[in-house]
């Protein structure tokens, strides 16, 4: 493909409350056994796009750790391959990235050193799949300056806390708001974009000297009318885990038998760092209904409605319905979980009784496992 791909995956979200106070929202488990943003990664390979920069920063040491092998999303080669960026201080700059355009330019060498014509940018915190090759085809075709992926969200959704788009017959954007008070539309942007690097070069510079640090607001809202920014719709599925009842929603959303299929069984594949886990074992008494349960697993309880990650002990008795068990869990005997999301490496108590009752409860626990 004619484009080199950039990842942001640098942000915090203060929605995810106490979820991302370990790691970054763009390193949460989704669906078992992957990361969020195997995805945007996935897509990145599956489009043929074979250099690509990964931007992060907050709490980066798991997501670091995750993308320490670049073979298992076939980037490990010689020419290209996935770059993980992080803040350095330097003779000219000594700032964390201080927003998206900003970490960009922090970066600029990777644009810069590069000879492809096109840059693809995507934010690592999404699930969805798509070939970024239809989305060049139609920036080209429209002779856009910019291309933004957008989706027209079903009626009802809470859209103020993302960037709504109003684009007019030809599809070109007219209103870009960002986090707008009352939503004058639900055409959401889906934080992709496509932009000539040639041009992407110079934007970046223009703000970096007059110390503009957003790519939505300094550049999409601020060029809206000079520049030639165009939307594409995308019909499939696509998810943003930005907030607990989202991403609670989304890892549900895992257990219906459509969206496993279209991720799981339909081409192009998505993939993920395998670890050497054996599969998930259920002995007597355990009682399965409509989970997920990775390979690591110990299961003698009930578990329904529920996903549960890899490497996790559900003990005798236990009951665990529509909640959300993260990695290397440990539930004691006689423990009842319902409407939860239990935080990695915690150690739940025998006899404990966890259940969210206005919302999704994050239940986080720092019992001692092992006793001397």
């Amino acid at each position: 493909m004619r484009a080199i791909g950039i990842i942001l995956a640098g942000g915090n979200s203060f929605r995810m409350k106490e979820l991302s106070k370990k790691r970054a929202v763009c390193a949460m488990p989704i669906a078992g056994s992957y990361r969020s943003i195997d995805f945007a990664l996935s897509n990145m390979s599956n489009s043929h796009i074979q250099k690509v920069a990964v931007l992060t920063q907050y709490n980066a040491r798991s997501l670091n750790e995750h993308l320490s092998s670049s073979k298992w999303w076939d980037f490990g080669r010689k020419q290209g391959g996935l770059y993980v960026c992080t803040p350095s201080v330097t003779s000219e700059n000594s700032f964390w990235y201080r927003g998206t355009a900003d970490a960009i330019a922090q970066n600029l060498s990777f644009l810069k050193n590069s000879h492809e014509p096109y840059v693809v940018i995507a934010s690592g915190d999404c699930v969805y799949k798509m070939d970024y090759n239809k989305v060049l085809e139609y920036h080209i075709a429209k002779k856009a300056d910019i291309t933004v992926v957008c989706k027209d969200m079903p009626a009802g959704t809470d859209v103020d806390r993302f960037g709504t788009i109003k684009m007019n017959e030809e599809s070109r954007i007219e209103e870009f708001e960002e986090k707008p008070v009352v939503a004058k539309s639900n055409t959401v942007s889906c934080g992709i974009y496509v932009v000539r690097r040639r041009q992407l070069i110079e934007i970046i510079e223009k703000c970096a000297e007059e110390e503009r640090h957003d790519f939505v607001k300094d550049i999409l809202i601020r060029y809206k009318n000079m520049k030639r920014i165009y939307g594409y719709k995308m019909q499939e599925y696509w998810s943003n885990i930005a907030t607990v009842d989202d991403y609670f929603r989304t890892n549900m959303d895992f257990l219906k038998k459509e969206t496993r299929d279209y991720f799981f069984k339909q081409y192009p594949d998505i993939y993920s760092k395998v670890d050497d886990l054996p599969p998930a074992k259920y002995n007597v008494g355990a009682k399965i209904k409509n989970s997920l349960i990775a390979s690591g697993c110990i299961v003698n309880g009930t578990v329904e409605d529920s996903v549960v990650f890899k490497s996790a002990y559900i003990g005798n008795n236990c009951t665990i319905k529509n909640s959300i068990i993260l990695n290397d869990v440990y539930i004691g005997d006689n423990t009842h979980i319902e409407n939860c999301i239990v935080e990695s490496r915690d150690t739940i108590r025998a006899n404990s009784y966890y259940a969210g009752t206005d919302g999704i409860k994050i239940v986080i626990e720092r019992n001692d496992r092992y006793v001397i």
